[in-house]
């Protein structure tokens, strides 16, 4: 063989063996780089869908709905509003989350100081989205109120769908589809407790207390209350021609809910949730001090059912499940 084919063929070898090389470094180096990306699941959000990083490390949250759940899950918060967190939660006296305000007076500022990966907004600050938006434009901002219009038709549908949906989306963002279907299944158990305890004729009242008056829930209307009457079907003492989902009942006097006289009544302590007030009464002694409600079926035969005193504020998917087997117990007595 002459030396001129041998150095050809030598030549030859080298490049073949450093295009090997360069493939296998390139190979390596792609898939060093798929193991470093960070991990996203697509999540549908009152906007549409959005890519979210699965356990983000700087988390900011805003919806009262899921302060609970993310408490249970051990999540860490960097921010949140903290006069919206209940008192048994670890977060309201964790110093190291810096608090937003609330939602009349938020500091939306405060959450681009924190240059979070994740805002979760709902319910109270929905309608700072947008704002929220253009001040982290790098962060993840999921929007996962459960809006519930004066004329839904269906509320107590898109109650239970909304919960059930935004509890499997926070157990994807923090891998932890295994205790979301454990929250949705307590909660659909608490939901055919009801059903299968309830009479179908018994008449249900619903009413919130707060600063020592009795305030009129409507049935279908309001966040609470409201969407339990299309959950369960129940028979309610008393229907108006107008209704609010005001915060603090609408305005229908108590001789008025004491005429329809109620087998069934539900309370709302409004009160026992926010107020700071030492003398603040609670909605017990309001109702036992009420004289026109003392002759009514439900206050004679003791049918009167409270909710958890943080309702107001922690209106999770756990708060629902412990009302609803609170109702199912009483109706089942």
């Amino acid at each position: 063989m002459g030396k001129w084919k041998a150095a050809v063929m030598l030549t030859s070898l080298v490049f073949t063996l450093a295009a090997c090389g360069s493939t296998d470094e390139t190979k390596d180096a792609g898939s060093a780089e798929a193991e470093t990306a960070p991990k996203t699941v697509e999540i549908t959000d009152a906007h549409g869908t959005i890519d979210v990083p699965v356990n983000p490390e700087k988390v900011v949250a805003l919806d009262n709905r899921t302060f609970e759940t993310l408490s249970d899950w051990g999540i860490d918060l960097v921010a949140a509003p903290i006069g919206l967190i209940p008192a048994d939660l670890p977060y309201k006296n964790d110093k190291d989350i810096v608090d937003v305000g609330m939602h009349n007076e938020p500091n939306l500022e405060a959450i681009a100081g924190v240059d979070p990966d994740v805002v979760i907004v709902g319910q109270r600050f929905a309608d700072y989205y947008e704002d929220i938006k253009k001040l982290v434009p790098e962060a993840a901002v999921i929007n996962l109120d459960i809006e519930l219009p004066e004329d839904a038709g269906t509320p107590g549908e898109i109650l239970v769908e909304g919960f059930e949906t935004t509890t499997r989306s926070l157990g994807q963002i923090f891998e932890k589809e295994s205790e979301a279907d454990e929250l949705i299944a307590s909660f659909e158990a608490s939901i055919d407790s009801v059903k299968t305890a309830y009479n179908g004729e018994d008449k249900v009242m619903s009413v919130i207390v707060s600063g020592g008056d009795i305030g009129f829930s409507a049935p279908n209307t309001g966040r609470v209350f409201g969407p339990m009457y299309d959950i369960f079907d129940w028979t309610p003492a008393l229907e108006v021609a107008k209704t609010t989902g005001d915060h603090q009942g609408d305005e229908v006097s108590v001789e008025a809910i004491a005429e329809s006289d109620p087998d069934w009544l539900l309370v709302l302590d409004r009160d026992a949730a926010i107020s700071s007030m030492e003398d603040a009464v609670p909605a017990a002694d309001v109702i036992d001090n009420a004289p026109a409600l003392q002759k009514t079926k439900a206050v004679t035969d003791e049918k009167i059912v409270y909710a958890p005193n943080d309702t107001y504020i922690n209106e999770s998917i756990q708060t629902y499940s412990e009302l609803f087997n609170d109702i199912a117990a009483a109706l089942s007595k």
